[in-house]
């Protein structure tokens, strides 16, 4: 299997991939197709795991921010949404490579931070962890705080702690 940075020729066969991969439902292949034409995209974090030729799994990591309450300090972090694989391909270890190519493309790019919203037994094991503990609020969405989760990209002391609201861009609502 190649990870690789998606190309303009396989946008119909990210958005068919996630298309399928959600159960034959649009959400997650509109979602990435606005955060394409937004200016949180940055292309180098929207990747494709192929096999064989064929794009069976996509991530995109994109920008958001994180709003210190009192100071109103804004940091530039990272999101991730949406990942997404192929029904065929699902349990083999696609997604978590898809994910550990975007903490390390995430990393030489100098962010700190990827937030999501996702499933509390599966992301764990990568390293994501709750996020309100850490600091940080969710407002723009009615979540348990359990799928709230964070991973921090830089080693402690190597970035300047922020703690905040996490704020996703309005490509994210719909």
């Amino acid at each position: 299997m190649h990870i690789r940075t998606e190309t303009k020729e396989e946008l119909a066969e990210v958005f068919r991939l996630h298309y399928e991969a959600f159960g034959k439902r649009e959400n997650e292949s509109r979602l990435a197709e606005r955060i394409r034409h937004s200016s949180g995209f940055i292309p180098e974090l929207s990747l494709v795991a192929e096999l064989d030729g064929k794009v069976v799994g996509h991530v995109l990591i994109s920008k958001a921010e994180v709003i210190e309450p009192v100071t109103d300090n804004r940091a530039e972090v990272l999101v991730l949404a949406p990942i997404g694989v192929h029904p065929d391909y699902q349990q083999q270890g696609v997604g978590g490579k898809l994910i550990q190519a975007g903490f390390e493309k995430s990393r030489a790019l100098g962010y700190s931070h990827i937030f999501l919203i996702g499933h509390p037994s599966y992301y764990p094991r990568f390293g994501f962890r709750p996020a309100k503990p850490l600091g940080f609020e969710l407002k723009q969405f009615p979540v348990p705080e359990n799928v709230f989760m964070v991973y921090e990209l830089q080693s402690e002391g190597s970035t300047q702690p922020i703690r905040g609201e996490l704020r996703y861009p309005q490509a994210f609502m719909g």
